[in-house]
Formats: structure tokens, C-alpha cells, sequence
């Protein structure tokens, strides 16, 4: 019997090196020019490793989020956190935290998403995020990077994050895309979760089906840069690797509201599985179940706990031919 990757109870971290303050609105036609009159909004805490977190969190786990914070919106996020319950560590910063929000437009039911770059972070402030990482004590047995680098912050700063974390004993889950993906993984990490653009950009060719996309995550494991791939392939669903097998998850049947936050509730269900001393394919399981689930919420919400637990029951993975790596 294979033993599960992450013992139960390891600790988790979670690093969000571009937070946000996530608003989200509603209006009935978006068009250029008129005053938009917009139902009220709803603020949420947000940025790709605080989304994990407080999935993470919404399940019964534990978990310390980590970031920087600037000005009154980080002041605003910093309340936030601690309101739902969050525990956290801030770094200074001295630019304000992004905000950034999505609009819903009520006659056609499409979602506008608008993204800000981020607060520019200096050198000794990106750096200062690296030693609250290297003073975390314990430190964490597994660690979560996810989301974008805010201007500033060289590409290689998650490579950074893997080799602190291989040199401290931790494992690291990467969810980003473009040079830093491809930084972090020459580095070498536990879990990558790309979707399939941000895969097929880093290997440089497309994946335009199943034996190609095997082929993409075969070449990744084998290479020894992560010791599991999950391949996130959105309407389509879901497919994982390791070195001893790989798993498809076909999509559950649902009727999706919002995408905001699917792809960090997916990370949020696996690595709270993992935690939980779960195998690799229980927590697929998990992830998809939680991915789906924040597509039923509308505006930033993310997965519930009882919509994961409704939708776990459906998740029919598929196992797939492979043969084990030897690495």
C-alpha cells in the first residue's frame, strides 16, 4: 500500500505576495459612456493564497496566511482576515493594496473581471516576505505560492520560496503562470497546478488532447521538477499525475454563475485533503469538488463546505494508463 504524500496534521502556509481587496457588483447592461447603476457590493479578502487559505479554512482546516499589506485598503484587509477567523502575518508595504473587481452583467449573465498589477513592492519589502517565510517556526511542512508577482518582485521569487523551503523541510504547492512558473519549477517543487494555457506556454507547444496533455505532465514528473502535476482543464475537468499513477476527473454537471475563485477553491480542496493525510487521488476528489463549488457562487464567493460536501459524492475519477516514473 502506498502511504499518503503529506502525513495528517502537517501544518500548512499559505503566500499571497499580491493580495487584493475583491469587490463585486451587479448591473444590468454593461455598455460604454452611461453611468452604470450597479447593486451593492460585496468585499471580500482576496489574491490567490489567501483564496486557499480561506478555503482551506471553510473546511474545518488550519492554516497561517502570509503576505504584504499597504495602506488603508491592507489596513482593510488585515481587519478582514481576522474577522473570518484567519491567522496571518503581514509585511509593510509601502504602496497601497490592489483592489481589483468583477462586474455581472444581469442581461446576459456574463462576468467582467478587472485585475490590477499590484502595489510595487521594493526590493527590501519582497525581501523582508522572504524572512517572515524563514522565521515561520515550525516551519510549515507544506507551503502554498500562489497567484501573481506584484511589480517589483523578480521573476525567480518563487524559486526563492522552493529552495528555502527544500532547505527548511517543506514541501511547496505552486499555482502561477509565465517566468516565475518556469523559474519555480527549474527549482523544483512538490505539487504544480497549471491550467492548460499556462502549461502549454511553459512547455511551448499546444496540448490539444488527452495523449498530448499525458505527455506534457509525464514530461514534468520525469524531469524531476515536481513530484505531481494538476492539470487543471477547466469545462473539461481535471487530470493529476505522480510518479506512480494519474487520474481524470470528468466535469461535474452543474450550471456554473462565476468563475472567481474556482481554481484556487481546486487548490484549497487538495492541499486540505493532503493535510488531512488523504492520498493523491482522494484529493483530487476534493479539489474538483471545491473548484465546482465556487462556480455556484456568484461575485467573490468561493466554495462553501456543504457544497463540497454535496459534490464530493459525484467525482468519478477515471485512472489512466501509466507507468510508474522512476525518478
Amino acid at each position: 500500500m502506498i502511504p499518503p504524500p503529506v502525513a495528517a496534521g502537517t501544518a500548512l502556509l499559505c503566500l499571497t505576495m499580491n493580495p487584493s481587496v475583491d469587490l463585486a457588483t451587479e448591473t444590468a447592461e454593461v455598455v460604454p459612456t452611461h453611468k452604470l447603476r450597479c447593486s451593492p457590493t460585496a468585499h471580500d479578502a482576496g489574491g490567490g493564497g489567501i483564496n486557499v487559505a480561506r478555503t482551506v479554512v471553510r473546511l474545518g482546516g488550519a492554516c497561517l496566511a502570509l503576505c504584504p499589506a499597504g495602506g488603508p485598503t491592507g489596513d482593510w484587509l488585515r481587519r478582514r482576515l481576522a474577522e473570518e477567523g484567519m491567522a496571518s502575518r503581514f509585511v509593510a508595504s509601502a504602496e497601497d493594496t490592489r483592489v481589483s473587481f468583477t462586474v455581472h452583467e444581469g442581461r446576459s449573465g456574463q462576468e467582467f473581471r478587472f485585475v490590477m498589477p499590484g502595489p510595487r513592492l521594493s526590493e527590501a519589502e519582497w525581501r523582508a516576505c522572504l524572512d517572515a517565510l524563514d522565521a515561520t517556526d515550525p516551519f510549515p511542512g507544506l507551503l502554498v505560492a500562489s497567484g501573481s508577482l506584484p511589480p517589483g518582485v523578480p521573476d525567480d521569487f518563487y524559486a526563492r520560496v522552493a529552495r528555502l523551503a527544500a532547505e527548511r523541510g517543506g514541501r511547496l504547492v505552486l499555482d502561477t503562470s509565465g517566468a516565475p512558473l518556469d523559474a519555480a519549477l527549474q527549482a523544483g517543487v512538490f505539487l504544480v497546478k497549471p491550467n492548460l494555457r499556462e502549461l502549454s506556454a511553459h512547455l511551448g507547444r499546444e496540448l490539444p488532447d488527452r495523449p498530448a496533455q499525458l505527455a506534457a505532465v509525464r514530461q514534468l514528473v520525469a524531469s524531476g521538477r515536481c513530484e505531481a502535476v494538476a492539470l487543471s482543464l477547466g469545462h473539461r475537468g481535471a487530470l493529476l499525475a505522480t510518479r506512480q499513477a494519474a487520474w481524470f476527473a470528468p466535469p461535474l454537471a452543474i450550471e456554473p454563475r462565476s468563475a472567481v475563485g474556482a481554481g484556487d477553491s481546486f487548490v484549497g480542496g487538495m492541499v486540505w485533503a493532503l493535510t488531512q493525510g488523504l492520498g493523491w487521488s482522494d484529493s483530487l476528489v476534493w479539489g474538483v469538488a471545491c473548484g465546482t463549488g465556487a462556480l455556484l457562487s456568484v461575485s467573490t464567493g468561493l466554495c462553501r463546505a456543504a457544497d463540497a460536501l454535496h459534490l464530493k459524492d459525484q467525482v468519478r475519477l477515471e485512472p489512466l494508463v501509466w507507468e510508474p516514473i522512476d525518478c
